[in-house]
């Protein structure tokens, strides 16, 4: 059976849409996701201290408990777990005080994954899979498997991957049918 990992933040977890979310209630700011293509939050977008307080907030880890699923995730990984061995994937060790949040969120939102198949690691080069689904290119180098990449605006300008835009574009390319994707 093929195996296939994928990240959490961005691809199954809207991250981004919280951190915007997390800055505008504190600080004011309004970006869009439009405002971001091609940029960082931290040191590209936000003050040094306000990128600073958002960091210190991701260390502490509970964040990580309460961010919205991204539209399409669960029903498009239910039907591939069906399918294919799913694992979750996260590089979870840049911020170690998210394992729990993050365990129980996907507890929470993927029931139907069982904890042997969370893998909270730093370099994702260790997984043993046929594919990989990130929205972060750097995880690919050394990643032996198919490379796909999950469009987010600090991706835009990455070059050489596959892609895929949505959950969507997930179930066209493994389960060769059409989900509908709401914003």
């Amino acid at each position: 059976m093929k195996r296939i990992a994928i990240d959490m933040d961005d691809v199954l977890a809207d991250t981004l849409g919280a951190q915007i979310a997390w800055f505008h209630e504190r600080y004011g700011y309004r970006w869009t996701r439009a405002d971001l293509l091609g940029k960082s939050l931290f040191g590209e977008v936000a003050a040094p201290e306000h990128a600073a307080a958002l960091e210190a907030v991701l260390k502490e880890g509970s964040f990580f408990g309460d961010l919205p699923v991204l539209p399409g995730a669960v029903e498009v990984m239910r039907r591939l777990a069906r399918r294919y061995e799913v694992f979750v994937a996260s590089a979870a060790t840049q911020f170690p005080g998210s394992f729990l949040p993050k365990f129980r969120w996907l507890e929470r939102h993927f029931p139907f994954v069982p904890a042997s198949h969370v893998v909270f690691c730093g370099d994702k080069s260790i997984l043993d899979a046929d594919v990989l689904i990130d929205d972060s290119a750097y995880r690919f180098p050394r990643f032996r498997g198919q490379r796909i990449l999950f469009d987010a605006p600090h991706n835009v300008d990455q070059k050489g991957f596959q892609r895929v835009a949505n959950w969507s574009d997930v179930a066209r390319l493994f389960l060769d049918e059409a989900v509908a994707v709401s914003a």
